[in-house]
């Protein structure tokens, strides 16, 4: 048997909020969460996730370390246009 008096109240339908909008209900000793983020609009979860790899990870290390393609040009190079070689 519990000890009365020393337990939180339990709310069995204690409403998760979102955005202003209820989007489910669980049990709580809150009547009421709100919170930013849940599973019906996480990018990972709903299937819009974007991969922010601009540069490739793999391919930044490999010219770093000097493992990239030979003719790769390295990052402290300066490039040439034809238009600045025709002129000279």
């Amino acid at each position: 048997m519990p000890k009365p008096d020393i337990h939180p109240t339990w709310y069995p339908e204690a409403k998760v909020v979102c955005n202003g909008e209820v989007v489910m209900t669980t049990g709580s000793t809150q009547p009421e969460i709100h919170v930013d983020v849940w599973s019906g609009n996480h990018p990972f979860f709903t299937g819009t996730q974007k991969i922010l790899d601009t540069e490739g990870r793999v391919d930044r290390f490999m010219r770093k370390y000097g493992m990239g393609n030979p003719n790769a040009e390295e990052p402290n190079e300066k490039k040439t246009t034809s238009e600045e070689t025709s002129s000279n």
